[in-house]
């Protein structure tokens, strides 16, 4: 089953979407299946693949209202070399739809399990804000990725998303875990940040990755060319990022699923 992951920040421009995408990329290198799935209406981690939001035969829209199969939805090869299921505006007018539906804030997660066996990582766009598709997206998910910038209202917004987290573990979805926070657009000149990076490390511990995003002009160009970093620009410091951080990711979870055999064994013994 594959390892579903919500990248999410109610705070928008922190480099959610430059993280959901040249992640999916980075861990495509290593040959391992990626779904992408946008969940955002803007459409941006959809353009930033490589697809025309705008002529979609089919969108993570149909899917959430039953109008297709996610199979049906699905664009099986991008540029980046994973799987994307894609979004354009067409999902705002659905969100309305999901909160007349039954059983509304599930609709992604029953979605989703019917591809899971196909995928090693589904990564999941969120859009930057807690609406009803982000609700779907970290019901659908065990785990929270949450990419950020180093100053001081995105701390607020930090405390809000953890406290999220925790409240859906004691409702709809019981296995959600925070994989983390990952530090993003990081200009290590900058004395604000710095200052930040030392709070985030004194608060989160383990949870605060090593690795660092820096500010790269080749990351903000790539998603104008529809290509991830490690395409448009491999030599680039942000392409070395984000292979450096799809490492200490999957070296993470590894360890985790280690963790997590060693205690099952000890509780049968």
């Amino acid at each position: 089953m594959a390892d579903i992951i919500a990248l999410a920040n109610q705070k928008g421009g922190v480099g959610k979407t430059t993280s959901c995408v040249n992640l999916a990329a980075a861990l495509a290198l290593s040959k391992i299946k990626v779904l992408l799935i946008d969940m955002d209406p803007q459409g941006n981690a959809t353009a930033g693949s490589g697809a025309d939001k705008r002529n979609l035969a089919y969108s993570v829209t149909e899917v959430l209202l039953g109008e297709c199969t996610i199979d049906q939805a699905i664009i099986q090869t991008t540029p980046g070399g994973y799987a994307l299921l894609p979004t354009n505006t067409d999902l705002t007018a659905a969100e309305v739809e999901l909160l007349n539906s039954p059983a509304r804030e599930r609709c992604l997660a029953n979605a989703v399990a019917q591809v899971s066996s196909q995928y090693d990582f589904i990564l999941i766009d969120c859009p930057p804000s807690l609406n009803m598709l982000t609700l779907n997206a970290l019901v659908a998910a065990n785990a929270v990725l949450i990419p950020m910038q180093c100053e001081y209202y995105a701390l607020e917004g930090l405390t809000g998303l953890i406290n999220t987290v925790e409240e859906l573990r004691s409702g709809p979805n019981p296995g959600l875990q925070l994989l983390g926070v990952l530090r993003t657009m990081y200009d290590p000149r900058n004395r604000l940040a710095q200052e930040v990076s030392a709070q985030l490390a004194q608060y989160l511990g383990s949870k605060l990755f090593s690795t660092v995003i820096p500010r790269n002009i080749r990351l903000a160009e790539a998603p104008s060319h529809g290509l991830p970093i490690v395409q448009y620009d491999f030599g680039s410091r942000g392409s070395a990022a984000y292979l450096e951080f799809a490492k200490e990711l999957l070296s993470k979870r590894l360890q985790e699923q280690r963790t997590k055999r060693a205690k099952k064994n000890e509780e049968v013994a």
